[in-house]
């Protein structure tokens, strides 16, 4: 198993950055090479279940997640599915006064290809770390300017 942690200050209150960080149709918009979509449930709630292709041209692989955990507008936890992607997700929203906040992404990941995924994860790692640090930045960008419904 192997831990992840990151963060990113949003210029936008908590309850914003919660709605766009939860608008799982739109992550697409910020998360490089990613496309989720909700195939169970409502999408906003314990027991629903997200799709999340990540990958180029059609070339990569699909997590699904089972939401485990939804308290808004803090925090929402994740059970990844998968055969590629396993182990847990925490996506968290700290309040930082009226028009600020911080999104916290934790990961707890079951690495892939058992004995070869442990001896490769120091080399993919910080790869992995830069491309959701990316992400993270588009994510503040977009919660910063989000609107629902997609009317920016």
């Amino acid at each position: 198993m192997t831990d992840l942690v990151l963060s990113v200050d949003v210029g936008a209150p908590a309850g914003t950055t919660w709605l766009a960080l939860t608008d799982w149709e739109r992550q697409g918009e910020w998360m490089l090479g990613t496309e989720v979509e909700v195939v169970a449930g409502n999408g906003r709630s314990v027991g629903s279940r997200l799709s999340a292709f990540t990958g180029v041209a059609g070339i990569g692989f699909t997590d699904t997640m089972e939401i485990t955990g939804w308290e808004p507008p803090v925090r929402c936890a994740v059970r990844h599915l998968g055969s590629f992607v396993q182990g847990t997700g925490v996506f968290q929203v700290v309040p930082k006064g009226a028009t600020r906040s911080t999104f916290v992404w934790a990961e707890h990941l079951r690495l892939p290809f058992g004995p070869v995924g442990r001896l490769g994860w120091p080399v993919v790692r910080p790869v992995f770390a830069l491309g959701v640090r990316q992400s993270l930045r588009r994510f503040a960008r977009f919660a910063e300017n989000y609107s629902v419904g997609g009317d920016e």
